[in-house]
């Protein structure tokens, strides 16, 4: 064998790595873009289940809607309406935007860029439920009062059941909204460290 045919072989070794080199890290990044995806795919469908139970709870208030007889308890009925079917939107299209970001199409720093981005739209979207939530617990028992009993929540003569009763809720909202804020940081967490293992 003479030197222009190792020559030859060699640079066609070289390109054949060249290739293998290419498709390994093709497969990689596809392994990863599907990792990524499937970390959001729990949450997505945990927000879809809540999405129909909201829009289901605003269906009724809007069928029932004309038993809230004062201008406050309508009040009470517009502002949950928009909760019940906003949030859940809002909430639903963030984490679709954040689940299918392509992670093979951009490079490194601007896939970091778009992430980034989309989590804090995505958090941020969450601490405005937390915080809205505490509004509709009473805007809702409100509702609810008057629909099934037919009695003013804000007229309502109270005890100190009554009171105790507002207070566990009061707990359970805010153990329930720290368990699932949780929940998504760590997410969040987890999917920006995948990301990160491809710089």
């Amino acid at each position: 064998m003479d030197i222009e045919e190792m020559q030859a072989l060699w640079s066609e070794m070289s390109d054949q790595l060249e290739e293998q080199k290419k498709l390994t890290n093709e497969i990689i990044m596809n392994m990863t873009q599907e990792r990524y995806t499937n970390k959001f795919r729990t949450l997505s469908n945990y927000e879809k289940v809540g999405a129909v139970i909201c829009f289901g709870i605003g269906v009724y208030i809007l069928v029932n809607f004309g038993k809230l007889d004062t201008w406050y308890l309508q009040a009470c009925g517009i502002l949950t309406l928009t909760f019940l079917f906003g949030l859940p939107i809002l909430v639903l299209r963030a984490l679709n935007r954040i689940k299918r970001l392509n992670i093979t199409d951009k490079s490194y720093k601007d896939t970091l860029v778009s992430y980034t981005k989309a989590k804090t739209n995505l958090l941020r979207l969450q601490q405005v439920g937390i915080i809205a939530s505490f509004l509709i617990m009473f805007a809702t028992s409100a509702i609810f009062s008057k629909i099934w009993s037919n009695k003013d929540f804000f007229m309502m003569e109270r005890n100190i059941g009554s009171y105790v009763a507002i207070g566990i809720a009061i707990v359970f909202v805010i153990l329930v909204y720290k368990w699932g804020y949780g929940h998504y940081k760590r997410i969040t967490g987890s999917a920006e460290d995948l990301l990160k293992e491809i710089e």
